[in-house]
Parts: structure tokens; sequence; C-alpha cells
């Protein structure tokens, strides 16, 4: 009877312990450790501009089992930083990103392309300057483990996409020349919740 008790309840523990596993699991966004970046030509060659933004915020949602999961992503426009004072101040004007009357960039989309329990890329759409385009993301390298620092566990995350920034408004210089291939980067960490 004894056995048989133990066996039922190893069953009912080992069941618990999967459904916990394949549940999905929400990570928000480690906003000291995230930084979506660009790169956009400057003077149709000349050189690559390149700049970052300082407040991002969101989420990510990942269900290893289903081989699914989601994220949101909200990028603080009036963060942007580039290094350059002068061009930082013209690339928040109505010129570029116009953050005054767009404040945030929003970008949603789908973990795919699963293998061995890691997301490989992200179909989603960007909205920037209120145009909704489709933009996917290719996940370079991603990894999850306990922090050794917090002790929070944590997943991070490198990724890159790219967007014609002119299908989104931000046309600027195109007539002299400017690319508008932009290439996007981010760095992520998120902590579990």
């Amino acid at each position: 009877m004894k056995k048989s008790a133990l066996l039922g309840l190893a069953t009912v523990l080992m069941t618990a312990a999967l459904s916990v596993q394949a549940a999905p699991v929400k990570y928000e966004f480690d906003p000291e450790h995230t930084y979506p970046s660009f790169e956009a030509d400057h003077m149709g060659g000349l050189s690559v501009w390149r700049g970052k933004f300082n407040k991002t915020s969101g989420f990510v949602t990942i269900d290893t089992a289903k081989k699914t999961g989601e994220l949101e992503a909200v990028i603080d426009m009036n963060s942007f930083n580039s290094g350059h004072e002068g061009f930082n101040t013209h690339a928040k004007s109505a010129d570029l990103l116009d953050v005054a009357k767009y404040p945030t960039a929003v970008y949603k989309g789908r973990l795919t392309d699963f293998e061995d329990g890691k997301p490989g890329k992200v179909v989603g759409h960007l909205t920037l300057k209120g145009v909704t385009k489709p933009v996917n993301l290719d996940i370079e390298n991603f990894k999850c483990m306990e922090n050794p620092m917090t002790k929070a566990y944590t997943c991070g995350a490198d990724v890159e996409g790219e967007f014609d920034r002119d299908a989104f408004g931000v046309d600027y210089a195109k007539k002299f020349g400017f690319n508008m291939k932009t290439k996007l980067k981010i760095q992520v960490e998120a902590i579990r919740k």
C-alpha cells in the first residue's frame, strides 16, 4: 500500500513539474541592459552613423514546450543618443524622428524557429512615426540563466534586422543620395517575473 501511494505521489509531482515547465514564462526587459541601436548611411556611403536609445521597456513571453513566444518593446524616442549633440537634436526634430509628435516606437512580434529550446527569429511589426510595417529580426545569440550577481533568472539576446527608413516616413536626405537601408541591433536582457 505504501509503495503504490508513493508511486502515486511521485506521478502527481512529476506531472505538476512538467506542467509548470510547459507553461509560458514572462520576462520583463531590464532597462539597464536593453539598448536598441541602429546603423544608417551618411552621405551615400561616405560613413555610417550609429546611435542607440537609452530607454526601452517591454516584455517577452516564452513557452519552450510549444516552441512559441511573443514580445513587445516600447522605445522612448527622446532617449536617442548618437554621441553627437548636434545630430541628437536634429534626429529628434520633425526632419527625422519627430519625437514631439511620436514619443515612442513600438515593436511587437512572435518568436519562431526554435531549436534546442531557443528561438531563432522574431516575426513582427515595427511602428515608427505612426507607420506600422513588417520588420523581422534574427536572434544571433540567446541564453537563459540565473544571474550570479542578482540571483534573478534572466534571458539575454542579441537581435538584428533591417528596414528602409523611408517606408516609415523618415526620408530626410534621400534626395542627396543617402541610402535608406537601416540596420537595427538590439542588446536585450529580461528578468523572469
